[in-house]
């Protein structure tokens, strides 16, 4: 008996041992441990949520304009641009007013950021290894078509995955002080519109915004990647040193990557908010923000919704609220980009989603 235990115990002595030379091994050529991967990547995800979360917060007055030029009442125009929508909006509802929405954005954006990150990562690899294959080369790098088309899966996981949180959060951005309150939060929003419209209302608009984050997600990653690669190469005019680029010139590339995505995918987004506002009963006098002419919203899926805007409001309206959403995209990804810097830092994360 005693002999049994000593054997067991001289077996997990050993079993530590080979465990122990292998993590040396591993650390020894450059390779991490599994559980010490998982954790970095948790750290990683945690970064770039907390990332996306703060810069959001910081243009959030720019966010809930967009979204109230884009779904107003034309026969009832409210808000005329963007320094007239933000005194408007601070007139009539404060300070709070400016941040309506930003809690369900936030609590939509960190699980999108992360997924989104992540399935990039994912897809890249998978794309990467489907045409080293097909063209027979191992040493193949990612092409900025590749890089888009990785992106765009990406976007399309993320989107499907938080869509209910973004039609709430459109639908409590809208809502002002004149209009009556339905929804008084993001969890009594998605109960009242699954017991009222049933749980297919939840995915109103998912369509255009399925289709929208195809150009949008796709040419952020794909512009943004490229970019990089050009000015590491090229080192136009001492940008990057050393195969490195400093932190204005990764805000450069994100800020113009952001522009051409949004531009791209902007007529999109004003049609899925639109569709997202069908059915709700007080949708009227919310987007005209004081009762007055209602209009009912009568849109029969993605084409309607197109047809309609531009018959009755012109393709002007198609890019309505694009101005403070242009004027968000770069600070919204500057402050993104320092705050993962800081973040990360903290936390002491070895690598970086984007990478």
């Amino acid at each position: 008996m005693a002999s049994e235990d000593v054997k067991t115990s001289e077996s997990a002595v050993t079993t530590t041992i080979v465990n122990l030379a292998e993590e040396a091994k591993l650390a020894r050529e450059g390779v991490k441990a599994p559980g010490h991967a998982i954790l970095s990547v948790c750290k990683s995800l945690v970064a770039g949520g907390v990332a996306g979360g703060v810069s959001r917060t910081a243009v959030a007055p720019l966010e809930r304009l967009k979204i109230l030029l884009q779904v107003q009442n034309p026969h009832s125009i409210k808000y005329n641009g963007t320094i007239q929508g933000l005194k408007y909006i601070w007139q009539t509802e404060g300070f709070r007013g400016l941040f309506k929405g930003n809690g369900t954005n936030c609590a939509r954006i960190i699980p999108n950021s992360a997924v989104k990150f992540y399935s990039y990562e994912q897809a890249a690899t998978g794309v990467l290894f489907l045409y080293r294959w097909q063209a027979g080369k191992e040493d193949a790098e990612l092409t900025p078509p590749l890089r888009v088309a990785a992106g765009a899966c990406a976007g399309i996981i993320a989107m499907s995955a938080t869509y209910p949180m973004d039609m709430v959060r459109g639908r409590l951005t809208v809502q002002t002080e004149k209009s009556p309150y339905q929804y008084r939060g993001m969890f009594h929003a998605l109960s009242t519109v699954l017991r009222e419209e049933g749980p297919r209302a939840l995915y109103k608009g998912w369509l255009p915004s399925v289709i929208g984050v195809i150009p949008y997600v796709g040419l952020n990653f794909g512009v943004y990647e490229s970019l990089k690669d050009w000015v590491i190469k090229s080192k136009p005019i001492g940008l990057a040193q050393d195969s490195d680029l400093n932190i204005a010139t990764k805000l450069a590339c994100g800020a113009v990557a952001g522009t051409v995505g949004q531009t791209v995918a902007y007529p999109l987004d004003v049609v899925r908010r639109r569709m997202q506002m069908v059915g709700w009963k007080d949708a009227s006098s919310v987007i005209t923000g004081d009762g007055i002419s209602k209009a009912p919203l009568e849109y029969n899926g993605m084409v309607d919704t197109f047809r309609k805007t531009i018959q009755y409001e012109g393709a002007r309206a198609l890019y309505k609220g694009l101005v403070p959403n242009s004027v968000k995209v770069v600070p919204s990804i500057a402050i993104a980009f320092v705050t993962y810097e800081v973040v990360k830092d903290a936390l002491g994360v070895e690598m970086r989603i984007s990478d």
